[in-house]
């Protein structure tokens, strides 16, 4: 069921670089959490700005990719909190396993071959 348009995407896109920019000030995020939060913000504002869709600037990046991307991002968050040993209960591991899981939701529902994927 691809509920969400590409242009509805890309509003989540934005929403979700911004949750990973505030994040380690929001809930505390230190050491290399932070790190990785802020590095996922800016990839993931990289990654929008280069998609070929209504919330994208250069365009260069089919939306398609851009899925498979964030696909596999929202799988390597999902599994970071245990391979990074993040403690049961820690604000960190409860971030990662929350916005993995929330990638993939986005991920799942998104129509990446919609009618308005021609970046209009």
């Amino acid at each position: 069921m691809r509920i969400l348009s590409p242009r509805t995407h890309g509003y989540l896109d934005y929403v979700t670089v911004a949750i990973f920019l505030l994040a380690p000030l929001v809930l505390g995020l230190g050491g290399n959490p932070a790190l990785l939060s802020y590095t996922l913000g800016i990839g993931h504002l990289v990654l929008t700005l280069l998609t070929r869709f209504p919330g994208g600037i250069s365009r260069i990046i089919p939306l398609v990719v851009h899925g498979l991307v964030e696909l596999a991002v929202a799988i390597a968050l999902i599994l970071l909190p245990f391979w990074a040993g993040f403690s049961p209960g820690s604000p960190a591991r409860r971030f990662y396993l929350t916005m993995g899981a929330v990638l993939f939701i986005v991920w799942l529902l998104t129509d990446y071959r919609g009618a308005d994927n021609s970046a209009t």
